[in-house]
C-alpha cells in the first residue's frame, strides 16, 4: 500500500487534492468549501477515503452501496453523479474485487443502467433475496431503484442494511436534506416530491457503524453536513434558500469522510485516482476515452447537463470532450509521479534518473 504521509506518496496525494480544487466551472465555491473541509477534516481527503475503503472492504467483505441522482427541471436526472458512481463501481471491482449496488430513484434506473454500460460494467437484476453473490467472468453492478414515497423508500433501504449488508456506503451528488428535512437545488429551488429521502438510510448506516463517504461540490449534497455551518458564512443560499420558512440549502447530514471538488464527478475521479495509487494498480484508473463514453451513454439514456439543462454530452457545462482531456491529464500526471515514463533513449523508469 502507498504511504501517503511521506515521500512520493505524500506528493501524489497532494497533487490529487490540487486537481480537485481547480475552479473548472467558474462557480467560485470550491476554494471556500475546501478551506472549510480542511478546518474540520485536515489532510488529503481522496487518499484518506481510499485508505478507509480498502481497509473496510478487506476486513468486512460485502458489497458497497453508492447513492446518486440529482433532479433538474421536471425531475430529469443530471449527468453529474451517475457518471462518477458508475466509474467508481468499476474501480472498486477492478481494484478490490467487490460488487457495487447503485441506489437511485426508480424512474432513473434505466439512465443508471445505460451509464454503467458506458463505464464498461454489466448491470444485472438486483437479486430477489437481496444477497449479492460473487460472479466470475463479468464486471457486475446492481442498480436498486427506490420509490419516492417515505414508506416505500425506507422498506428498500432498510433491506439493504439488514439483508444485503454493505461494507460501506457512499453518496455522490445526491440531494441532502437541510435542518428542516427539505431538499433544494444549489440556487434554492425546492425539490419536493422529486427525490426519495436517502438521509434516513445514511444516518442509520452511520449509527450501525457502516462507514459513510460522501462527495459533493456545492454544499446541498448528502454528507456535506461536515461543512454546513461554515458554508452558511460565505454562501448566502446555504442559510436562506429564498423561500420563507424553508431554511437554507445546506445539507445537514454529515459523512464520516467527505470529499469536496469543483464538480462531484471530478471528486469521484480523484477518489478513483487515489484508489489506483494506493493499491499500486494503474488499471483501476480509467482513461479519458472511457469517461467520455460514460457521459455520452448517460445522456443517451436520459441524463441532462446541469448547466445547459438539456441532453448535451456534458457535465456542469463542461463538454465530454473536455472531460476526456482533464482525466487524461490527471492520469498522465500521476503516471509521471509514479516513474512510469520513457526517457530520451527509450528507457523506462523514474524521469529523475533518465535526464
Amino acid at each position: 500500500m502507498l504511504d501517503y504521509e511521506s515521500g512520493k506518496g505524500r506528493l501524489v496525494a497532494q497533487v490529487i487534492e490540487d486537481f480537485m480544487t481547480v475552479d473548472l466551472t467558474g462557480v467560485g465555491l470550491i476554494a471556500g468549501l475546501y478551506q472549510a473541509l480542511q478546518e474540520r477534516q485536515p489532510g488529503p481527503a481522496c487518499m484518506r477515503a481510499a485508505e478507509l475503503i480498502c481497509a473496510r472492504v478487506r476486513a468486512q467483505g460485502g458489497p458497497v452501496v453508492i447513492a446518486t441522482g440529482f433532479p433538474e427541471g421536471a425531475g430529469v436526472p443530471e449527468t453529474d453523479g451517475p457518471v462518477g458512481a458508475a466509474l467508481l463501481a468499476r474501480a472498486l471491482f477492478l481494484g478490490l474485487g467487490i460488487e457495487t449496488v447503485i441506489l437511485t430513484d426508480e424512474n432513473w434506473v434505466g439512465m443508471m443502467e445505460g451509464t454503467c454500460r458506458g463505464a464498461g460494467l454489466a448491470p444485472l437484476p438486483f437479486p430477489d433475496d437481496g444477497v449479492i453473490h460473487p460472479l466470475a467472468f463479468i464486471r457486475p453492478v446492481y442498480i436498486r431503484g427506490t420509490p419516492k414515497d417515505e414508506a416505500g423508500c425506507k422498506a428498500v433501504t432498510d433491506a439493504l442494511l439488514d439483508v444485503t449488508k454493505p461494507s460501506l456506503v457512499i453518496a455522490i451528488e445526491r440531494p441532502g436534506a437541510n435542518d428542516n428535512g427539505l431538499y433544494h437545488g444549489l440556487g434554492g429551488r425546492p425539490l419536493d416530491g422529486m427525490v426519495a429521502d436517502y438521509d434516513q438510510f445514511f444516518r442509520r448506516a452511520k449509527a450501525e457503524g457502516v462507514p459513510f463517504v460522501a462527495i459533493g461540490d456545492g454544499g446541498n449534497e448528502l454528507g456535506m453536513g461536515v461543512v454546513a455551518e461554515k458554508l452558511k458564512t460565505f454562501s448566502p443560499k446555504a442559510k436562506d434558500c429564498g423561500t420563507p420558512g424553508r431554511g437554507g440549502v445546506a445539507a445537514a447530514t454529515a459523512a464520516d469522510l467527505l470529499i469536496v471538488s469543483n464538480v462531484s464527478n471530478w471528486g469521484a475521479t480523484g477518489l478513483i485516482a487515489a484508489l489506483s495509487a494506493y493499491l499500486g494498480k494503474p488499471s483501476v484508473f480509467h482513461d479519458g476515452a472511457l469517461e467520455r463514453r460514460c457521459i455520452e451513454q448517460c445522456v443517451s439514456f436520459g441524463g441532462v447537463d446541469g448547466m445547459f439543462m438539456g441532453p448535451e454530452p456534458a457535465v456542469d457545462g463542461i463538454s465530454a470532450a473536455e472531460w476526456e482531456g482533464l482525466v487524461t491529464t490527471l492520469r498522465n500526471t500521476l503516471e509521471r509521479l509514479a516513474g512510469r515514463v520513457v526517457g530520451w533513449k527509450g528507457d523506462g523508469g523514474d524521469w529523475r534518473q533518465l535526464k
